[in-house]
Order: C-alpha cells, then sequence, then structure tokens
C-alpha cells in the first residue's frame, strides 16, 4: 500500500522550503535514513532522510519548486508490502524495453546524415549530452545562479573533475542560448522576480518586522583583558585540536547574564497575552556561508564550559559554511548573536528572529584610545555592540543593566569565572 512521506519540520518558524535537488528517482528501492532530497530554507541547505525502507512510487515536486511543511513530500511503498516485491521484480524487465529504445534511436541517429555546425571555420560544435537524469555536481552557490537563470543544472556540461559544475560553466551555457534568462528588461531597468530562498527571507524579514516593535541599544565593550586571556590559552588548546575564538567567551557571559534578566531568552504569543521563559540558553549565532546567512544555536549553554562552547561552535561552524546544518541545530534558539563585524562595520539594527524577544551584533575590533584610571592615554581593544528588543516585553532600563552585566563579564574575565558554576 502507497503511503506519503510528509515533510517534517525543519527549522524554527519555517513552513516552507525551495526543491533543490532529489537524490533519488521514482521506482528507486530506498532504505531507511537514505538521504532523499536536498531542501533550501531562508536559513540552511538541509537533507531529508527516507524514515522507511521501500520503493520510491512518486515525486510530488520537481527541482526549483517550492514544498509545504506537514505536506508530502514523496508517495512510497513501504518495505514488506506485496506490491514493493512487484515493483523491483518488475524492474529488469522496465530497463531491458529501455536498453532497447536507446538502441534503437542510436541507430537512427548514426543512419541520419548531418551537417555538423563545426563544419563551419571557428564555429566549434556545441554538445550537449548532459541527460536530466544524470546527478549534477555542483556547490548550492552554483545552484543558486543556476536557479535564478533558471538553467536546470543537470543539463549543463561540468568543467570540473568527474564533472563538477561551476559558476562561469552555468553562465556560459546562459550565453550560448540554450536557456533563457528570467529577467525582463524594459526602459533600461531589469525586473526580478523574488523567489526560492529570497522570497522566504523576504517573507520573515518582513513578519518580524512588521509585527515586533524593534528598539536598539548601543554600547561598547573592552576587551583588552580578554583578548590577553584569549591569546595565552589559544597555543596550548589548538595543540587538542580546539579553535578558541572569542564567540565562547560571548556566549558564557550572555548566559550567566541571563540568569539575573531571563526576560531576555523568552518569547511572547501572538495576541501579547504570554510570556514564556526558557530555561534552556539555547544561543544562536549568525554564520555567513556560500549558500547565504545560517542561525544554527547552541543548546544549554548554562551547563556547558568555555571549552565544550568551543568544540560545538567549530562544530557548527563548519558545519554551516558546507550548507549542510542538521535540522535539529536550527530550532529552538532562544537568543542570538550576529558577529556582523568579522566582515566589517561598528554598530547595526539587526533584525529579531523571531519569535525571539532580543538580538545582538557584534562591531568590528578596534584599537582606540581610551583614558586610564590614573587619566593617561592608553590604546585598547574596544568592540561597539548593538542590540535590538522586542519593545512589548523588554524596556530600555532593562535592555542596559543586562548588557551592563554582560559588559562587566567580558571587560574582567577573572569575574565571569567566579560566577561560573
Amino acid at each position: 500500500m502507497s503511503i506519503d512521506f510528509i515533510l517534517p519540520d525543519i527549522g524554527e518558524g519555517i513552513v516552507e522550503c525551495e526543491l533543490v535537488e532529489w537524490l533519488v528517482k521514482e521506482g528507486e528501492v530506498i532504505v531507511e535514513d537514505q538521504p532523499i532530497a536536498d531542501v533550501m530554507t531562508d536559513k540552511a541547505l538541509v537533507q531529508i532522510p527516507a524514515m522507511h525502507s521501500g520503493v520510491v512510487e512518486k515525486l510530488y515536486y520537481k527541482q526549483g519548486e517550492i514544498a509545504k511543511v506537514h505536506s508530502p513530500l514523496f508517495a512510497m511503498t513501504p518495505e514488506g508490502d506485496d506490491s514493493t516485491n512487484d515493483i523491483v521484480a518488475a524492474e529488469p524487465e522496465v530497463n531491458a524495453q529501455v536498453d532497447n529504445v536507446k538502441t534503437e534511436l542510436v541507430t537512427k541517429e548514426i543512419s541520419v546524415p548531418s551537417v555538423a555546425p563545426s563544419s563551419v571555420k571557428g564555429e566549434p560544435a556545441v554538445s550537449n549530452t548532459k541527460t536530466d537524469g544524470s546527478k549534477a555536481l555542483a556547490s548550492p552557490a552554483v545552484r543558486r545562479v543556476a536557479r535564478e537563470l533558471d538553467i536546470n543544472i543537470h543539463q549543463v556540461e561540468g568543467s570540473g573533475k568527474k564533472g563538477r559544475v561551476y559558476k562561469d560553466d552555468v553562465v556560459a551555457y546562459s550565453q550560448n542560448g540554450s536557456s533563457v534568462i528570467p529577467t525582463v528588461v524594459n526602459g533600461g531597468t531589469s525586473v526580478e522576480p523574488i523567489r526560492g530562498i529570497k522570497k522566504i527571507m523576504a517573507t520573515a524579514m518582513q513578519n518580524s518586522v512588521s509585527t515586533i516593535p524593534h528598539f536598539t541599544y548601543c554600547e561598547e565593550i573592552d576587551l583588552t583583558e580578554l583578548i590577553a586571556l584569549r591569546t595565552e590559552l589559544k597555543d596550548v588548546y589548538a595543540k587538542q585540536d580546539i579553535k578558541l575564538t572569542m564567540m565562547p567567551f560571548f556566549m558564557k557571559a550572555m548566559s550567566l547574564a541571563i540568569k539575573e534578566y531571563p526576560v531576555v531568552n523568552s518569547k511572547v504569543n501572538d495576541d501579547c497575552t504570554e510570556l514564556t521563559y526558557f530555561n534552556d540558553h539555547n544561543i544562536g549565532m549568525a554564520v555567513d556561508s556560500k549558500v547565504g546567512l545560517l542561525v544554527p544555536n547552541i543548546k544549554q549553554v548554562q551547563t556547558k564550559s568555555i571549552l565544550d562552547l568551543a568544540n560545538d561552535i567549530m562544530r557548527l561552524t563548519n558545519d554551516a559554511r558546507s550548507g549542510r546544518v542538521a535540522s535539529e541545530d536550527l530550532k529552538g534558539g532562544s537568543i542570538t548573536i550576529s558577529n556582523i563585524g568579522a566582515i566589517g562595520g561598528t554598530v547595526a539594527t539587526p533584525i529579531i528572529n523571531k519569535p525571539e524577544v532580543a538580538i545582538v551584533a557584534l562591531g568590528k575590533l578596534q584599537k582606540l584610545p581610551r583614558f586610564n584610571e590614573q587619566g593617561d592615554v592608553e590604546a585598547r581593544s574596544i568592540m561597539q555592540v548593538s542590540w535590538s528588543g522586542d519593545h512589548r516585553v523588554i524596556d530600555g532600563g532593562t535592555i542596559a543593566r543586562f548588557c551592563n552585566l554582560w559588559k562587566s563579564f567580558l571587560e574582567k574575565p577573572s569575574h565571569m569565572l567566579v560566577h561560573m558554576s
């Protein structure tokens, strides 16, 4: 008996995703946990695994189409069902028929005299021998370019190793007249449809800004002592393959401050009648990857050491930069850190990752002159931070006091160590 595979939750607040690539075909035998499809949300490229073994009967979406969460993604016959055996047994006969058809087609093509375009001097023949059924080797960024140009990437001949398709291959394919660029030019302007990942991102951002009254609070933090501590420990733990960045300290200090101000680690319902406090501090971090901005989160920061956090951050960063983050790592975030300063900029107005109620953007680290206690000017390592809060549940005084406590832990690491349990 045929059953439908229902697309599960793949991230907090995500209701749809773009079907990037099917990893199986109709009629193919699959096993439990086998990757079935790559889908793209507004935050990550996610691989959907099979929940049961059996045979794929029907794929409900084509490449590039938008699939709905909690809706059927494909139909299959579970293992052990009588019809499964019938399908598997029929495969050799079907394959034999296909081979016969292919042989006839090849024979016909050989017998027909052809006028090769390459017979014209200076115009080499263009071959499009790649079929839709073959699997394309390409990065998510290249696939995104292909979708924007309305090109089936499976038809593009790759110039890389083992036929890997690069961006130049896709652009060259479009310029050869093999596809139509979905850009309408009129009167010196161009119109590009917003779809796929861009549409999902636009919807999420509009939803946050239009339903949450944002306010921004900025502060500067002197990180001179923390940088000295991190420099002292960095090489020691590098020998243990632990990359000790500044982020574990930012997260741990934030978790300690949340204990005093739990309202920043909460969520409010749609009609603003209930406030839910989270016991766990699941702190998200925005990662700039080749597939776009990803926001995985580290679970239960309040229970972890600086080294535990360093290992988790290293794992999630690698996953995010490859574009493949586990759906569990995208769910359940309670507050977010955006390290935009790693690219540039000092202040920002970050948009809250709904349903969270606060987010902080870290500016770039700068060497700036500051007065010490003796009144002398010295160079200090200064970072500007910018908070955005949900003004329905957080007021200016609360975010200021919370930020001051967070700041005190970062400026005096020994103060933070004393408060760690």
